[in-house]
């Protein structure tokens, strides 16, 4: 079963509204790392810290800097997907392993699904 335009159309509405999501949070993320390094001067910050507050400084760092790398790769596949989405509407929403349509209920979750699982 290859799916409508309107579920074509609302996939790819799907698909701009998460690429949206992630650029503003990679947009925050970046702003917040750069912001972070420099104090109100614009100066590298020489502020005395203690050693507890920087043991959860770089926690959280590392956090982030794993979560912006996780929405790097998930905006890589929405980019794939809007792709393959413009360039094969009728082979859209089809398993690369089984050739099976992925369900709806997957596609409207994560619109970028390559696969049934």
């Amino acid at each position: 079963m290859t799916l409508t335009k309107s579920q074509l159309e609302h996939l790819k509405e799907r698909l701009l509204e998460e690429r949206s999501r992630v650029t503003a949070d990679l947009a925050r993320y970046h702003a917040d790392t750069s912001e972070s390094l420099l104090d109100e001067s614009g100066e590298l910050s020489e502020a005395p810290v203690h050693m507890a507050d920087l043991g959860t400084d770089t926690e959280d760092q590392e956090v982030d800097a794993i979560n912006a790398a996780r929405e790097t790769i998930e905006l890589q596949e929405i980019d794939a997907a809007l792709e393959r989405l413009y360039q094969h509407p009728d082979r859209f929403g089809r398993c690369e392993n089984t050739g099976k349509p992925i369900p709806m209920e997957r596609l409207e979750i994560i619109p970028w699904a390559r696969t049934c699982e």
